[in-house]
Formats: structure tokens, sequence, C-alpha cells
């Protein structure tokens, strides 16, 4: 896809769960637009496909590793500072799903998606810091469960609730270093993840509680992430923009 604006030529940007979906979506929005990019993943395979993907040669770095493990985000943050020295955007996009009654929730449970959603965000953008460049926008992955409740999603939107605060605060602590923090909260939006969550014969009635009538792509979210993170959002800051067809804020009207 070709993109009239290189409002990314010459920057360097992270996106962590850059394997598929939102992420990969996102990649291949800030390549098109001339951003050098790193991507990371748990799984070499994976990443390997990616990289094959996105088709850009040398401007797509794939950094094998999880965002829940420490050591880990020490060695990603070590391979951009030695191959680039500097970070100008991160998309912390790595999470998982899980939805079940609150009463079913192991402890188990509890620590991978804490560990994942919530410490593997914090901790990247943690160990970003140093890396970050004057003016640097950091984008969070929330989702639209923060603003309106579902049934089974209590861990799940509890993550996502506290990475969804940490843009508003970060937004105040880095402000001062001309670092934007802001998130995204999509709503229903047709990945990987989403299908291995919802079954097929329930996807039409997910659908009709969206009232653009669709379910959102990888690249709706990409558009989002990509303006955030562009000086074109120069003034946008501490905000959560959310991308769920109407799902949060408006009721479907009668068809026909």
């Amino acid at each position: 896809m070709t993109h009239r604006f290189s409002r990314f030529d010459d920057k360097i940007a992270l996106i962590t769960g850059g394997t598929s979906g939102m992420g990969l979506a996102t990649a291949r929005r800030l390549l098109a637009e001339g951003a050098q990019v790193v991507i990371t993943g748990r799984d070499k395979t994976r990443l390997d496909a990616a990289v094959a993907d996105l088709d850009s040669g040398d401007r797509v770095v794939a950094v094998r590793g999880d965002v829940a493990n420490l050591t880990d985000l020490d060695a990603l943050t070590a391979a951009i500072r030695d191959r680039y020295g500097r970070l100008d955007v991160l998309f912390a996009n790595a999470g998982v799903a899980s939805f079940q009654p609150n009463g079913d929730i192991t402890e188990a449970e509890f620590d991978r998606l804490v560990d994942i959603n919530f410490k593997g965000v914090f901790f990247t953008i943690q160990k970003s810091l140093p890396l970050l460049s004057e003016h640097a926008a950091i984008v969070i992955n929330a989702s639209w469960t923060v603003h309106r409740g579902l049934p089974w999603g209590s861990l799940y939107a509890a993550t996502k609730a506290a990475v969804h605060n940490l843009a508003h605060t970060l937004a105040a602590e880095l402000g001062p270093r001309g670092v934007r923090v802001n998130s995204v909260s999509p709503g229903y939006i047709a990945t990987p993840m989403f299908h291995d969550a919802i079954p097929v014969e329930a996807q039409p009635g997910v659908i009709a509680q969206v009232v653009a009538g669709r379910f959102g792509t990888s690249e709706d979210v990409a558009d989002a992430v990509a303006f955030l993170a562009s000086s074109e959002a120069s003034y946008v800051n501490g905000q959560d923009l959310i991308i769920d067809g109407g799902l949060v804020s408006a009721i479907p009207g009668p068809t026909g």
C-alpha cells in the first residue's frame, strides 16, 4: 500500500507483538511512511514470517523476546541502542486475551494476563525511556472494555484499565521531556486473537452491537496509531482514542 505522506522518514519505531494483527498492520503502515521498524514476538517462526510478509529489507528488524521477561526487554533495548541509538515511536501492543467467569479464574491465569498485558507494557516503556528521542511518541494498546462492561472479561478488562491509566500518568510524567503518551482502545477487530476468542456462530450477534455494521480491521487501528505517533498529533497527549465503530457510544437503530 502506498501512502501520500512520509511522516516517519528517518524515524525509528518499536512495535511489540508485531507478528500479526494490529501490530503487523501498524508495522506495515509505518514502513510505508518511511520508518525503520523493530518488531518483537515470542515465536521465531512467526517473526520470520512477518519479516518476509513486510518485505522491507533492512528497514525492518525482528527481535525475539517475551515482554513479560525483563531480561528479554533488556536485550531488546540493547539491540535498538546498538543499531539505531534512539527510539522515536513505541507502540506497546503485545497482549493476550482471556474471557471466562470471574469465579473460574485461577491464580496462574491471573498471573499470566497481568504479566503480559500490564507488566509487559509497563517495563517495555520503562526500559525504552533512555532511548526515547526528543518529541518521541508512545502509543499503548488498551481496549474498548475499559469503557463498557463485558461479561467474562473482568481480568482482561482490568489489565487493560491499568495500561489505559498508564497513558494518563506517563503523559504527565514524560511531558517535560517532550514525550507524548496516548492509548488506543480497539473494539471488535478481526484479528487472529479475535477469531480465537469468539466462535463463528456468535459473530453475527456481535456485529449487531456495532453501529458501523462490521468488524474493525487491523488497518483501522494502524491508521489511528500512525496518527497519534505522528507530528500531526503534537498537541494530543494523555488521551484515549476509541476505534470501535460506535460500539461504546451508540446503539444501532433498526434496519429496513
